[in-house]
């Protein structure tokens, strides 16, 4: 899991708006951009070819 105070400040890339985390995917989601960020080994991928299409 990411430490919280990084997922307080971590915006989606595309929309610049806040984050949700999704413990149970292991994901970062943007309902504005309508992606989900994986998450891996505790380190969020803030790349919008990796994230994932909602």
């Amino acid at each position: 899991m990411p430490d919280p105070w990084l997922l307080s400040i971590l915006v989606c890339p595309v929309t610049r708006t806040a984050l949700v985390h999704d413990p149970d995917r292991g994901e970062l989601v943007s309902h504005a951009a309508g992606l989900a960020y994986p998450i891996r080994d505790g380190i969020p991928v803030m790349l919008v070819e990796e994230a994932r299409a909602l």
